[in-house]
C-alpha cells in the first residue's frame, strides 16, 4: 500500500516554500523522496540533514531506509520528568539517548519538580519530545491543562511514520479531555472522543495511555474511559488495519490553536481567539501555561513474531511502516554533527587537534539541519508566512515560544489533526471541515500562522 498524506501537508508545504530563504529546500511526500544531498523527511514534509534525521524523520519519505538514525528502543528509567534535568534543545542534540530524556523546542520552566510548558504572545508554544520510543507500553502524564480560548494543551504518542495516540485538552472546556488516533497521518475525522473529567486547570489528573498490540486503552485517574480494538479497525480498501502499531516518542505540548491567521474550523474548535491582554486572568508573568509533575512509562515486550537480532535501537527494514516492518537491533548511531545522516553520521565532525579541520559549507548550499518552519505539516491552508534563514519563526522565544531566533528552530509538532466521533458517553468530536488539531500538523499550523504576524 501506499502511504498518502492529506491535501493541507502540501498546501503547508507550499505556503512555506514561497519564502525566498526556502524557495529551493526539496521537500519529501508519496512518490517523492528526499535526494541524496538531504536525505531526511521530516514530520514537516521537508528534506534536510541533522535533527531531521533524528527524531520524527520519517524512513518511508526519505532518501533511504537508513537515512533515518536508528530510534532508541523504550527504557522506563529515560521518560522521567526531574525539573529540567535531562531536557535538552533540539539544536543540540545529536542523538545520544544516553544523555537526554527529552528534546525541546520553546522555553520550558522548572515548576515544583516539573516543568512549565508555557505560550506567550509571538510564539508556537512549547514542546518536550522523548528520546526513547516506546513499541507498545502503559504511558502516564500528571498534568495541569492551560486554560483560557484558543489555547490547547496535549499529551500524545507519536510515531515516525505518523502513527498516533492523543490526549488533547481545550482551554475553554476544562471539564472535558479529548481522544484520538491515527494511522500512519491519514485523517480520520470517525477517530475521536470526549470523555467527562474536574477542572483540568485547577486539578492534577493522571492520564493513562494503555497501548498493547491488539487493544488501546485511555484511562483518566485510573478509571478506563475508552477502549479500542484493533480488530475493529480493518480498512477495506487499504488491506490494513488502520491501528497504531509503529515505535513512537511521547510528546507533551502547549500550542495557540486561537490565532487569527488561523482557520475559522481551528479557532472554533479550540475556543475562540487567543487573549493576549496583560489583564488575561489564565495569564501569568506574560505566559499561559500548563505544568506537568511526572511522566511515567511501563515498556511491554515487543509483538509476538518480532524480528529481534539485539536490543538497542527499532529500525525500520520495509517500506510498509507497520508492525511487521520493525526490527528490534544493535545498531546505535550518534551524529558527529548537524551535518550528519544516518548514511554518513561523521560528516561535519570537528577532527581531532592535528588532523586538519573538517571542510565547510556555505549558508546557500548547506541543506537545512534543525526541523521546523523549513518545512510544513498538515497545516491551516489560510495561513501563510515565511522563516528567517536559519529556519527559525521570526518572534520572541524569551517567554516560552519555540522557534524565536535566539532559540531552537522549532523541531517537533504535536500529531494528526483532526477528530470525529469517538465512542464514550455518544460524545463525538466534531470539529468542522478543514481544521487541523493539536496533534501532527496544528503546531506547524501554528508556526505558519505567526510567521504571518
Amino acid at each position: 500500500m501506499v502511504r498518502s498524506l492529506a491535501p493541507a501537508a502540501l498546501l503547508a508545504a507550499a505556503s512555506l516554500l514561497t519564502s525566498p530563504a526556502f524557495a529551493s529546500a526539496p521537500t519529501c511526500g508519496p512518490n517523492n523522496p528526499c535526494p541524496a544531498d538531504s536525505p531526511c523527511c521530516s514530520q514537516y514534509g521537508q528534506c534536510g540533514v541533522g535533527a531531521y534525521c533524528l527524531g520524527g524523520c520519517d524512513p518511508i519519505f526519505s532518501h533511504s531506509l537508513d537515512s533515518c538514525v536508528p530510534e532508541p528502543v523504550c527504557d522506563a528509567s529515560k521518560f522521567k520528568i526531574d525539573n529540567l534535568n535531562g531536557v535538552t534543545d533540539i539544536a543540540k542534540y545529536l542523538g545520544d539517548a544516553s544523555t537526554a530524556n527529552w528534546v525541546s523546542s520553546g522555553s520550558p520552566l522548572e515548576y515544583n519538580g516539573g516543568v512549565l510548558l508555557t505560550l506567550s504572545q509571538g510564539s508556537v508554544g512549547t514542546l518536550l519530545a522523548s528520546t526513547h520510543y516506546v513499541w507498545y507500553g502503559k504511558i502516564s502524564a500528571k498534568l495541569r491543562t492551560s486554560q483560557g480560548a484558543g489555547v490547547v494543551t496535549a499529551f500524545i504518542l507519536m510515531s515516525d511514520v505518523k502513527d498516533e495516540i492523543d490526549f488533547e485538552f481545550i482551554g475553554t472546556t476544562l471539564n472535558q479531555a479529548q481522544s484520538n488516533y491515527y494511522w500512519q497521518g491519514i485523517l480520520d475525522y470517525n477517530n475521536g472522543g470526549k470523555h467527562d473529567t474536574s477542572n483540568t486547570f485547577d486539578n492534577e489528573h493522571e492520564y493513562t495511555i494503555d497501548w498493547q498490540p491488539d487493544q488501546l486503552t485511555w484511562s483518566i485517574d485510573g478509571n478506563v474511559v475508552r477502549t479500542l480494538k484493533k480488530s475493529d479497525t480493518w480498512n477495506a480498501t487499504s488491506g490494513a488495519f488502520a491501528y497504531p502499531q509503529t515505535p513512537s516518542r511521547v510528546q507533551l505540548s502547549l500550542w495557540p490553536a486561537g490565532l487569527a491567521s488561523n482557520g475559522k474550523g481551528t479557532i472554533e474548535w479550540a475556543g475562540g481567539l487567543i487573549n493576549w491582554s496583560a489583564g488575561s486572568p489564565a495569564m501569568q508573568n506574560g505566559y499561559y501555561y500548563a505544568s506537568v509533575s511526572s511522566v511515567d512509562v511501563e515498556c511491554y515486550d515487543p509483538p509476538s513474531g518480532a524480528n529481534k537480532t539485539g536490543s538497542k535501537s527499532y529500525s525500520y527494514e520495509s517500506m510498509a511502516g507497520t508492525n511487521a516492518s520493525i526490527a528490534i537491533t544493535d545498531n546505535s548511531v550518534i551524529l558527529g554533527s548537524l551535518q550528519g545522516t544516518g548514511e554518513d553520521p561523521d560528516k561535519g565532525k570537528a577532527k581531532a587537534s592535528g588532523t586538519g579541520s573538517s571542510p565547510s559549507t556555505s549558508a546557500t548550499s548547506q541543506p537545512e539541519s534543525v526541523p521546523g518552519v523549513s518545512g510544513g505539516g498538515n497545516s491551516d491552508p489560510n495561513a501563510s508566512g515565511s522563516s528567517d534563514q536559519n529556519g527559525s519563526a521570526t518572534g520572541n522565544s524569551s517567554n516560552g515560544g519555540s522557534g524565536g531566533s535566539g532559540s531552537s528552530g522549532s523541531g517537533f509538532t504535536q500529531g494528526g489533526g483532526a477528530s470525529g466521533s469517538g465512542n464514550n458517553s455518544g460524545a463525538a468530536v466534531a470539529r468542522p471541515e478543514g481544521i487541523v488539531g493539536g496533534s501532527v500538523f496544528a503546531l506547524v499550523a501554528c508556526v505558519v500562522a505567526m510567521l504571518a504576524l
